[in-house]
């Protein structure tokens, strides 16, 4: 296998090499390969050698995804299988904050060069929502591009593509039909060799359609969605990544119902660089920005330079941030205090032994 096809590249290959030259035995053959797909205990890796089913390693915190770049090591007795041995360096990461009631980060996608914002012109249009897919997107380090689908169900699709350059400033937008065809070339130039495109979006938006389009089969199961009010389950329960026939790769995912941001201040900063120069203007270092003199926050306001939907939503996005910094401290605290409460029944422990001992 032709590994530059799935996105090695030249800093990969500099590490690899300096994996192999600080390597302290050589009983085994090392393996270098990239997650295509995961099965919830198993992954498909791609390697030189062919593809590899890889265990996921129980005895680690470490959040394998597809896209990662893995060292393996083949197993003795079967050659289909390999041992996970370490992780190559991440070159960029889409994360949010996991579902449920624990405070902890979930890794979606790594190594991704282009994500594509997918968005249905019908009744899954949310600005709001595309906003938090921009600022993780950001974040991550990879460059977002807005993708609206179901242009032929929408009669006045452009006014949705107005909407979203005043939101995502400096960004491309499509609108597409994998219906009709229409739009489907203009967005073909993004995938060339070894360039890795995500699609992340709401269930029933068309990723997986978008998908077979371009491949030109149906290589994953969709699921018909109800037009009257644009419901139904969306198939797609994994995440897997399919090399094109005209080069490049797409990284479908399961539909996500809602964002709630990760660690994102680069990410907020570059969305939200205009209010935070705005912010920088105010008279006064402490300016709440309501009613204060030489606000420049409420001067934009009142002239419409801001815009309100656009403040508003910076407000609640801190909110959220600051949220989520105060669980943090307050799960590190914890973790601190039951460290500590470990080390000391622990010192008791071993005082009592000591002394059984010296009394023995």
């Amino acid at each position: 296998m032709d590994l530059t096809l799935y996105g090695w590249h030249e800093q990969l290959e500099s590490q690899w090499i300096e994996i192999l030259n600080h390597r302290e035995t050589i009983e085994k053959e090392l393996l270098r390969g990239r997650i295509l797909l995961d099965y919830g205990q198993r992954f498909k890796v791609v390697t030189e050698n062919g593809e590899k089913w890889l265990e996921r390693p129980t005895q680690s915190a470490l959040q394998l995804v597809v896209g990662d770049w893995v060292i393996m090591t083949a197993d003795e007795y079967q050659e289909d299988e390999a041992h996970f041995e370490g992780l190559m360096d991440r070159k960029t990461k889409f994360s949010r904050m996991a579902s449920g009631t624990e405070i902890k980060e979930q890794i979606v996608a790594t190594n991704v060069d282009i994500v594509f914002l997918v968005q249905s012109l019908n009744k899954d249009f949310n600005p709001r929502r595309l906003e938090r897919y921009l600022i993780a997107t950001w974040e991550s380090g990879a460059t977002p591009v807005v993708v609206l689908t179901k242009s032929d169900l929408c009669d006045d699709f452009l006014k949705h593509i107005q909407t979203v350059h005043e939101i995502a400033v400096g960004v491309d937008v499509h609108a597409i039909s994998s219906l009709t065809g229409a739009g489907i070339e203009a967005i073909k130039p993004y995938f060339k060799k070894g360039i890795t495109v995500a699609l992340l979006g709401s269930s029933g938006v068309g990723k997986s359609t978008l998908v077979n389009t371009l491949i030109g089969s149906d290589i994953l199961e969709t699921q018909d969605i109800r037009e009257d009010d644009s419901k139904g389950r969306h198939t797609t329960t994994h995440r897997e990544l399919v090399l094109l026939p005209e080069g490049g790769m797409i990284l479908d995912t399961p539909g996500m119902r809602s964002l709630a941001l990760w660690d994102a201040e680069e990410g907020m900063s570059h969305h939200f660089g205009d209010i935070e120069q705005l912010i920088a203007s105010c008279k006064f270092n402490n300016c709440g920005h309501k009613h204060e003199p030489g606000c420049a926050v409420q001067k934009a306001l009142k002239s419409g330079q801001l815009k309100h939907e656009h403040w508003e939503s910076w407000r609640k996005l801190q909110r959220e941030q600051k949220h989520l910094e105060q669980k943090m401290k307050q799960k590190e605290r914890a973790l601190d205090k039951a460290q500590s409460h470990y080390h000391v029944k622990r010192e008791n422990k071993n005082r009592i032994i000591r002394h059984e001992s010296e009394d023995y």
